[in-house]
């Protein structure tokens, strides 16, 4: 995600002080909206003003002001020489001697642990990607949206061929989103601008949606998952409680935009059925015009003129309408399913400064808690294997 970015500000603050030598209480005390230091490999860096030109949004990078952000940093990007050049000048200094690597509540040994099995996976090539794989994922995807067409534009738009023609769109549908996934994290190419322009291309032209909302929001969801108020994924509007704490919290408040206690019923009528088609259509069409977008914009609209050309001549206009809510209904449902139910129902809670894989254990996998240091050595060869 490197690139860009205004440098003069905290370069010209940065070098009168980049000698500092820092205890993690004073960095601890940066943490606030207009005084953000955080900690790189024991560098301190004031991030105060980059925040705001940080190309993946500020939110994501001032997620971790007043904390240790190497495990992120190392994560979020794939080109770390590069990157590294937009480090120096935010530099003010390094921790004391005498401080930890680690701050707060974060496990030196599982940090040293999965530095390991990082690098393994790195040595034996394990995060090299496969271009072909994704261009036969590219084209398996075109081909479906194609023969979804064909199908209604050769034997007609009998129900029986319209609902095979809204099965072919909805798994095309769901299939793009998988695909857009990988390009937006930059894990395809080496080269960033290739994953940034496919990216748009599929999360543009072939779904309707902008590739810088889904940054905005899916980088915050890594970088912090299952935290409230740093994840937008558990911002459930007040339609949802979620968690151990949340439920509490609204109980003690006496909160009640909702009957809570009937949510496991509402559920099946409010999140799989309108997720996709109402809620995040809404938010990216304002999120667009808001920020004025206006290139993810022509992207989104591409798709819909697009869409629009080939099924207003067999169905009509408000034939073509139904034909794409009730594909976005059926997409709707198999990302809920497929995504919602790894996260919700694992920890969600609020910042408890764990390490970068506790984090991610606790929001993605049944682990309530990770084993000490040494004894973590054989469930990272298992992992090995299985990423064999």
């Amino acid at each position: 995600m490197g690139g860009g970015g205004q440098l003069t500000e905290p370069g010209e603050s940065g070098s009168r002080r980049a000698g500092g030598v820092y205890t993690w209480e004073e960095v601890q005390s940066h943490c606030n909206r207009n005084d953000q230091w955080l900690v790189i490999d024991r560098k301190v860096y004031d991030i105060t003003h980059w925040a705001k030109g940080h190309p993946g949004g500020h939110r994501v990078i001032s997620h971790y002001a007043g904390e240790d952000a190497t495990e992120a940093f190392t994560a979020f990007h794939p080109n770390l020489k590069f990157v590294q050049k937009f480090l120096k000048p935010l530099l003010i200094g390094e921790l004391a001697a005498t401080e930890p690597s680690q701050d707060r509540n974060k496990n030196a040994a599982i940090i040293q642990d999965f530095y390991t099995l990082r690098a393994q996976a790195e040595s034996e090539g394990l995060f090299k990607a496969q271009p072909l794989f994704f261009c036969l994922h590219l084209g398996h995807i075109l081909l479906l949206e194609a023969l979804a067409w064909l199908i209604i534009w050769l034997w007609g738009t009998s129900w029986t061929l319209t609902f095979l023609c809204s099965i072919m769109l909805a798994t095309a549908q769901s299939q793009a989103g998988w695909l857009q996934h990988d390009f937006g994290h930059l894990s395809v190419f080496k080269k960033s601008s290739w994953n940034h322009m496919l990216h748009k291309f599929v999360i543009g032209h072939l779904k309707g949606a902008s590739a810088n909302w889904w940054n905005h929001r899916h980088f915050q969801h890594h970088a912090k998952p299952n935290i409230f108020s740093k994840d937008p994924d558990v911002n459930m509007l007040h339609i949802f409680v979620v968690g151990a704490t949340q439920p509490v919290e609204y109980g003690i408040k006496k909160i009640k935009y909702m009957p809570y206690h009937h949510q496991h019923q509402y559920f099946l009528l409010v999140g799989p059925p309108l997720l996709i088609p109402v809620y995040f259509h809404i938010q990216i069409i304002r999120t667009m015009i808001s920020r004025r977008d206006w290139v993810d914009l022509a992207w989104s609209m591409s798709y819909y003129l697009r869409y629009l050309c080939c099924y207003v001549p067999l169905y009509g206009l408000f034939g073509s309408l139904a034909l794409i809510s009730f594909v976005r209904f059926l997409e709707s449902h198999w990302f809920v399913w497929v995504t919602q139910m790894n996260h919700l129902p694992m920890d969600i809670d609020h910042e408890k400064h764990h390490d970068w894989l506790t984090m991610q254990f606790v929001s993605y996998n049944a682990a309530p808690q990770l084993p000490p240091g040494g004894a973590v050595k054989t469930m990272w060869q298992g992992l090995v294997d299985v990423i064999r």
